[in-house]
C-alpha cells in the first residue's frame, strides 16, 4: 500500500493549537488521484482510518468524474451510453458553467475533444488534428442539466460532445475530504492533493496554516521551490500553470495543457502561472485555470476588475535574465507572509 502515516505527540501544543486533550495531531501522506496525498489533522481517529476514508473518496472520484477510467460514468457519458448524472458530475458541471460565463467562454469543460487530440486524455495525441471539426462540439452552451422527476439528466447539442473536469475534479476532491473531516467534528486541518489545498484552524503551532505558493520553472518537480507563502485560517488555495503538463511537439513548439476553446489551439502567454484563494478548492481550482485560459491581458483585467479576489499571477519576464513578474491583487497581498 503507497502510504506512510506518521504521528506526533505533541504534548503541551496540543491546548495552545486548539487540540482537545484526546486528540493529537496526525499527518498522513499517501497517494490520491494519482498524486500526492499530504493530511494534517487534529484527530480523535487514527490516522489509519483518516487515510481509509481518503482512498474511499479517490476510488468514489474515479468511479465518477475520470476521463482515464473507461468505466466512469464521465467516460460513458461522453461516449453516449447514458445520460443520467450523479451529484458528483451535477455540482462541477454548474460550477463550471459559471466560471465560463465569468470568463467569456475562455474557461470551458467541454474542451474533451481537444484535449484528447491533443495528447492530455492519457493517449498519444494527433500531430495535426483537424481542429475546425473538433471545435462544433466545444462550447458550454452545448450541454446542460434536466431535472426528469427524480432523475438529473445530461442534455448533449451533439451525441460527441464531451466533458473533461480535470481542471476542477482535484479541487473538488480535496473539498470531498475536508468535508469528512469536518463532519468528523476536526476543527483543525489542512488537505493537501498535489498542491491543491484546503485548511480550517490552526497548525500544531497554534499558528494559521503557512502554504507555499510554488515558482512557475518549466519541468520541476512538485514542491520543489516556493515563490511566496500565504497565511490562511480557513479557505483553499489552487494553482494551474503551463510549466509541468507539456510536451514538444516535432517543430519544437511547446504544447500546454491549457486548451483554447476559441481556437482550439494549445494556449501560450507571458501568463506563467495562477494562484486563487476561495472558500472551496473547486471554486479556487476553476477560477485558477481560467485565469491561465484567459492570458495575461484579459487575466489582468479580469483581475483589476476584481480586487476583492485572492490571487496572484505571475508572468515571465519581458527581457531574459530579468526576474519574474509578479501582479498581487490587494486581498492576496493581505495573506502574504512578509
Amino acid at each position: 500500500m503507497n502510504k506512510s502515516i506518521r504521528f506526533f505527540l505533541l504534548g503541551v501544543l496540543l491546548l495552545i493549537a486548539g487540540c482537545n486533550r484526546r486528540a493529537e495531531y496526525l499527518v498522513v501522506d499517501g497517494v490520491m488521484l494519482g498524486t500526492n496525498l499530504h493530511l494534517v489533522a487534529c484527530s480523535e481517529d487514527p490516522g489509519e482510518e483518516l487515510y481509509r476514508r481518503a482512498m474511499e473518496i479517490d476510488q468514489e472520484m474515479k468511479r465518477s468524474m475520470s476521463i482515464f477510467d473507461e468505466g466512469s460514468l464521465l467516460s460513458r457519458l461522453n461516449r453516449g451510453e447514458t445520460d443520467s448524472v450523479d451529484h458528483h458530475i451535477a455540482y462541477n458541471l454548474r460550477l463550471s458553467q459559471e466560471i465560463s460565463t465569468l470568463s467569456g467562454g475562455a474557461y470551458d469543460v467541454t474542451v474533451a475533444p481537444l484535449v484528447k487530440a491533443w495528447g492530455f486524455a492519457g493517449k498519444r495525441g494527433i500531430a495535426s488534428p483537424n481542429l475546425d471539426s473538433l471545435l462544433q462540439f466545444v462550447g458550454s452552451d452545448k450541454v446542460a442539466l434536466r431535472q426528469e422527476g427524480k432523475a438529473l439528466r445530461l442534455w448533449k447539442a451533439d451525441p460527441r460532445v464531451a466533458l473533461d473536469f480535470n481542471s476542477i475534479a482535484k479541487g473538488y476532491t480535496v473539498d470531498l475530504v475536508a468535508e469528512e473531516l469536518l463532519n468528523r467534528g476536526i476543527e483543525n486541518f489542512l488537505v493537501d492533493i498535489g498542491g491543491e489545498v484546503r485548511c480550517q484552524g490552526v497548525n500544531p503551532k497554534g499558528m494559521p496554516w503557512r502554504i507555499g505558493i510554488e515558482r512557475p520553472v518549466d519541468g520541476a518537480p512538485l514542491g520543489q521551490s516556493y515563490e511566496m507563502r500565504i497565511a490562511l485560517h480557513r479557505g483553499a488555495l489552487a494553482t494551474s500553470g503551463n510549466y509541468r503538463r507539456f510536451y514538444i511537439d516535432p517543430s519544437g513548439q511547446k504544447i500546454a495543457h491549457t486548451i483554447d476553446p476559441h481556437t482550439g489551439k494549445s494556449h501560450l502567454s507571458r501568463l506563467l502561472s495562477a494562484t486563487v484563494v476561495a472558500d472551496e478548492c473547486a471554486r479556487a481550482d476553476a477560477m485558477a485555470t481560467m485565469f491561465m485560459a484567459l492570458g495575461e491581458e484579459k487575466g489582468l483585467a479580469l483581475l483589476e476588475k476584481h480586487p476583492e479576489w485572492p490571487v496572484l499571477l505571475i508572468l515571465a519576464p519581458e527581457k531574459e535574465g530579468d526576474p519574474m513578474i509578479c501582479h498581487l491583487s490587494p486581498a492576496m497581498e493581505e495573506l502574504i507572509l512578509k
